[in-house]
This record gives C-alpha cells, sequence and structure tokens, in this order.
C-alpha cells in the first residue's frame, strides 16, 4: 500500500511540474532560430525589445523595428536630428561589440533587458564563439546575421520573420532589390564599353589612408568603379590602409572620393595633392554623409544612396534614374524623413561637379 501511495505521489509531483512548465512556456513561448552563423538559438516567440551590437547593425534594424530598440551603440552627432525621429536620440548608449568607439557596455545591457541582441553585417572569424559566449554569459539571445551590399533584401526578409515585421520588410527588400538591380545594370553597360572609372577613396587628416579593395568597406566603391587601391595586408577596419602620396602618385586614379570627415576641404590648397592629375584636374569629391556617410561609416544599407550617387557623378550619360528623388525616397522610407530640397543640397554640397 506504501509503495502504490509513493507510486502515486510521485505521478502527480510528475504531472504537477509537467502543468508548471506548459503554463510557464504558455506565458513566454519560444522558438528555435537559425542565424546565419548555423548555430540554432532559442529565442522569444514574440520579440518586443532589441539590443544591437553596432551602429552598422542600428542603421539596418532603424527602418524596420526602431521603436523596439532599447538603446543605441553610440551617442549621434547634432545633426541627426535633421533626420532622424527624436525617440531615437534619446536611447540609453550601450555601446558596440566590435571596432569602433569603446566596447559594449554590459551592465546598461542587462540594465536595459532586450529580448534579443542582434549583430548584423560581415561575420567575423571569431562571430559565432563571441555571441555564444555572450549568451551565455547574459542569458541574452545573441545572433547574427549576414548582410552585403548584395543580400541586404534578405537579412530584411529574415529580419521580418524573426521580429513579426514581414511586411514593412518587404517593402525595403523590394526597394533595395530593385535599386541593386538597376545600378547592376547600368554598370554592364559601363563595362561593355569600358568606361569603368579608375577611383580612389581616401579617409583621414591627411588623405593616405585608403579603402583597399577586399575590404568589406569597399563593396561599393567595387562595384561602381575600379577600385585601384590594391594592397598586400588588407586591414578589417573602416579606418582604411594607410599608404604615402607617392603610392597615390603611381596608382593615378581618375576621380578621388574623400570621407565625410576627412581633408577635402584642405586638398585644393595642398601643393603636394595638386601633384595627383585628379587633384589638379578638379576631379575629387566629398563623400555625403548625414546622418551617416553614404560609402560606409559604417557600411550598412546606407551604402545603396553611394550606389546612386556614384552612378550619377562617374556615369551620368548612362544613369536613367533622378538622384534626389532616389535620395528623398530613400530618406522616407528608411528614417521617415522629409527631405527638402535645402537639405538635400547641403547633402550633395562638395559631391558633384
Amino acid at each position: 500500500m506504501k509503495r502504490k501511495m509513493l507510486c502515486i505521489i510521485l505521478i502527480l509531483s510528475l504531472l504537477l511540474c509537467g502543468c508548471a512548465a506548459t503554463s510557464e512556456e504558455a506565458l513566454h513561448p519560444t522558438g528555435a532560430f537559425v542565424d546565419s552563423t548555423g548555430r540554432s538559438i532559442t529565442v522569444p516567440a514574440k520579440i518586443e525589445r532589441i539590443a544591437v551590437t553596432g551602429p552598422l547593425s542600428q542603421i539596418y534594424i532603424l527602418p524596420l523595428a526602431g521603436d523596439m530598440l532599447v538603446g543605441v551603440s553610440n551617442a549621434y552627432a547634432e545633426d541627426a536630428s535633421l533626420y532622424l525621429p527624436s525617440y531615437i536620440l534619446e536611447k540609453t548608449e550601450i555601446g558596440q561589440l566590435y571596432g569602433g568607439k569603446g566596447e559594449m557596455d554590459l551592465e546598461a545591457l542587462l540594465a536595459a533587458a532586450p529580448d534579443i541582441v542582434i549583430d548584423i553585417g560581415e561575420p567575423k572569424a571569431t562571430t559565432a564563439d563571441d555571441l555564444t559566449a555572450l549568451t551565455a554569459q547574459t542569458g541574452i539571445p545573441f545572433i547574427h546575421i549576414d548582410a552585403t551590399v548584395a543580400t541586404a533584401p534578405e537579412a530584411y526578409r529574415t529580419l521580418g520573420k524573426l521580429l513579426g515585421r514581414e511586411e514593412k520588410a518587404e517593402e525595403l527588400a523590394v526597394w533595395c532589390e530593385n535599386t541593386y538591380a538597376s545600378i547592376s545594370a547600368m554598370m554592364e553597360k559601363v563595362d561593355a564599353d569600358s568606361a569603368r572609372k579608375r577611383l580612389l577613396y581616401c579617409l583621414g587628416d591627411t588623405g593616405t589612408y585608403v579603402i583597399a579593395e577586399g575590404s568589406f568597406h569597399a563593396e561599393t566603391v567595387n562595384l561602381m568603379s575600379s577600385n585601384i587601391a590594391v594592397v598586400e595586408d588588407v586591414v578589417s577596419s573602416g579606418a582604411g590602409n594607410e599608404v604615402d602620396m607617392e603610392q597615390i602618385l603611381v596608382w593615378n586614379p581618375e576621380v578621388i572620393i574623400f570621407a565625410p570627415d576627412s581633408c577635402y576641404e584642405d586638398i585644393a590648397l595642398s601643393p603636394q595633392w595638386q601633384s595627383v592629375g585628379a587633384v589638379a584636374q578638379g576631379n575629387f569629391y566629398k563623400t555625403p554623409a548625414g546622418p551617416y556617410g553614404w560609402l560606409s561609416s559604417p557600411p550598412a544599407v546606407q551604402r545603396y544612396l553611394g550606389m546612386l550617387w556614384l552612378g550619377q557623378l562617374l556615369y551620368p550619360e548612362y544613369t536613367e534614374y533622378d538622384l534626389q528623388e532616389e535620395v528623398t525616397g530613400y530618406y522616407k522610407l528608411f528614417y521617415g524623413c522629409e527631405l527638402t530640397d535645402e537639405m538635400y543640397q547641403k547633402l550633395i554640397a562638395n559631391a558633384l561637379p
């Protein structure tokens, strides 16, 4: 009899535990998500609060689910308020996981209590291990989604399914697809005529840092030109590879593009730079920026603006679109910003002939 009673108690206990677990799952349902590193990660079935690992991820998330962000990677510059919704400028600063300024503040991250942390962009050799370790350390799922210029549409569709924002994600994906297809078709005509421009993208206070072929940051430059910055050891950061003026003279670019925060304003008065043919002929320009640089800084979805701009700058006889119309459409769709003519003109100052 005692044995029978013990069996009954054990069965009831198991049933009660099962009921408790079922109730817990009902309150906090979860699902499996396989990220771009191939890891199967348990995530909440309904995600409402997001953190990101850096500015690149933030730019991708902003137009799709900016309202879900619990914080931002770094504080925005003052002029960002011209383009971005006010709520995003008031978010807590959490820092970033890779590169850039400082490190991710795990204490601030935990205090913000996100349901998930999303990393978007180029996978690094250590990405899977890094994110697995952070998931174990914080108890928050960290996931990675690959995104390049070519795969941005796929990245948005993946994010849309993950976050329950499929309709908006599809709108963003279709815009990216159509723009990429249009630019690619244009570049096929350029290449058929052997008209691709020899271009150098320069950064830094001296302009002697270059975004080299083979860098993730060079995707747009590579697509739109013949990137003549070929070096042996390509750095992975957006700071670029340092070269000297002698090397720039040897490369002899047809066109030079300077980064937004570089030495562009000093170039015209520099005797050293005047010895470079492109500068002497006035074929040097400043990359538009606001709130992010159009070519990199960081290398996120805003690089589509760089594609459109370089198309107009380098191959005006091949373009079949109105640059201002395309830029205005992007700012509305991705930032919710009504770009005025004055704002547009300010963006492209020194960026076109």
